[in-house]
């Protein structure tokens, strides 16, 4: 029996037991409503809604702190000293390489298509939104965070639910927090397995065979299947084998790296049309409140502009916190306000110049795609790029490889948490994990298992409910510890501006003299 009948045969197998249990979970999560003629999937405007009231409730902290958020990732307040395990640069990077990946290059060109060019809009207002929402959960996520004698650090919704919850409302709260616990860190297991790990090999991997002569090429074969697995699986060990911290030195690297390729190739494709800008600017804006030619009308592009957002940053999920916990730092909230980079990173500008670069271009696979064809995302984005750069679906192949890669890592590290919290911090407990997640990524180039990658996010997009639960309860929290680091800024800079007048007046007294 061949390899490929054995792979199919299990991916037959699989999907038989598991697509009823996918289906009903996905209606259940995924449930829409009727809303001016198009669906709106309620889990979404949880996930708006949310970052609506935390940005009410913190008074455009996104806005108003940004700077200082810029500042603290340049390390200008750095305290000696600090528990953790990475600086504030190399968390939020780990963080960014878990959430930016084929959803910025395939998702959004699948949402400029369905929803029309005014869903970038949206899609920007929405990222904006979750730059709130992200910064609560970080914030909480570093200040119930468990650090380990071993200098190690567990931490994000597994940690915050349990701790706050008992803190704020006593025995009660303590009992449903350990709960709620369980079912986060199972949540982040199967999604990391299959739709952090399973699903990013497998569609990197697709992307790798379609510019290397198919499946009549080197590596369209199932041993060509097989050594991409092995390869990626013996790289994603080696880099989990040494924690966050090996994470962390390959995530800063990495992502600034390929986010820099990445928006230089959307420049470019921009400057040689830049004539066509404000054309583009002016239909994403007319497309976002004009109901002509868009499913669904203004409503339309507002949900699918919103659903790619909150699917692509991950805001409201519980996912970050786990990597953002990890830093040095005494001020939990300092960590919250890096984290508010994030969504702005990966939706704000990496979607948006996605976006800007399709409707810029004006590929005809996009126009088919508007038309009603199945054309896949990835497909239309390189369509996008070829129009002035014909060789460029090779570098989108290695951008796709290196985004899939490090989501790979992220999620790995995610899923370690949530396995150690459910079985235990013992060598032999993270070997078993890891040795499992190892044969996962074999296992992503050679089986395709949509049902299962299926049922992986809507179970990811279920602990989204729980979490913004406890967001909501803990906010009280959060804005104390705002107002901590806030003070702390405050005492810092007059301290600075004492000591720099103080070397000023030295100084003029020596030029007196």
């Amino acid at each position: 029996m061949s390899l490929d009948s054995v792979t199919q045969s299990v991916d037959d197998a699989v999907s038989g037991f598991f697509e009823p249990i996918a289906e009903w979970l996905g209606e259940v999560v995924f449930y829409t409503v009727p809303v001016g003629g198009t669906d709106l999937p309620l889990i979404v405007a949880w996930l708006v809604v949310a970052g609506l009231i935390f940005t009410g409730w913190f008074g455009l902290v996104q806005v108003r702190k940004f700077k200082l958020a810029v500042d603290i990732v340049r390390g200008k307040y750095d305290e000696e000293g600090s528990a953790g395990e990475v600086n504030h640069f190399q968390a939020l990077t780990a963080a960014v390489s878990g959430t930016v990946g084929l959803g910025n290059i395939a998702g959004v060109a699948v949402a400029v298509s369905i929803g029309g060019p005014g869903a970038t809009f949206w899609m920007i207002l929405c990222g904006l939104l979750g730059m709130a929402t992200k910064f609560v959960e970080v914030t909480l996520g570093v200040k119930y965070r468990e650090v380990h004698a071993d200098g190690t650090v567990s931490g994000g919704p597994m940690h915050y639910l349990p701790k706050g919850l008992a803190e704020r409302f006593g025995k009660n709260g303590k009992t449903l927090g350990k709960v709620l616990a369980v079912l986060a860190s199972f949540m982040i297991l199967f999604f990391g397995l299959f739709g952090g790990n399973l699903f990013q090999v497998n569609q990197s991997y697709a992307q790798l065979v379609s510019v290397a002569g198919g499946e009549d090429g080197a590596l369209g074969s199932s041993g060509g299947a097989l050594f991409f697995g092995v390869l990626v699986a013996t790289l994603v060990g080696i880099v989990l084998l040494g924690g966050i911290r090996s994470i962390a030195n390959v995530t800063s690297r990495l992502v600034p790296a390929m986010a820099g390729v990445y928006i230089v190739a959307c420049l470019v494709v921009i400057l040689v049309n830049v004539t066509a800008v404000p054309d583009a600017v002016v239909t994403i804006i007319e497309g976002a409140f004009a109901p002509e030619g868009v499913a669904g009308g203004v409503l339309g592009a507002l949900i699918i502009g919103f659903k790619r957002a909150a699917f692509s940053n991950e805001a409201g999920l519980g996912s970050a916190p786990i990597a953002h916990s990890a830093v040095k730092t005494k001020h939990p909230a300092s960590e919250g306000l890096v984290a508010l980079l994030e969504p702005f990173i990966d939706t704000v500008v990496v979607c948006t110049m996605t976006a800007l670069t399709i409707v810029i271009a004006n590929p005809d696979s996009w126009g088919e795609a508007r038309a009603g064809e199945e054309i896949g995302g990835v497909t239309i984005t390189s369509d996008a790029f070829e129009t002035v750069l014909p060789w460029f679906p090779h570098v989108l192949t290695v951008a796709v490889l290196l985004f899939a890669l490090s989501t790979v890592l992220t999620w790995g590290y995610y899923g370690l948490k949530a396995w150690t919290h459910l079985f235990g911090r013992s060598r032999t407990s993270e070997v078993t994990y890891k040795v499992i997640y190892a044969v996962f990524t074999v296992a992503g180039s050679l089986l395709t298992l949509q049902t299962l990658i299926d049922l992986a996010d809507a179970i990811l997009f279920s602990l989204a409910v729980i979490n913004i639960i406890g967001l909501y309860l803990l906010a009280p929290t959060v804005k104390r510890e705002l107002n901590s680091f806030l003070e702390y800024v405050r005492v810092r800079k007059a301290g600075q501006a004492t000591e720099a007048g103080g070397d000023e007046s030295q100084e003029s007294a020596k030029t007196t003299v």
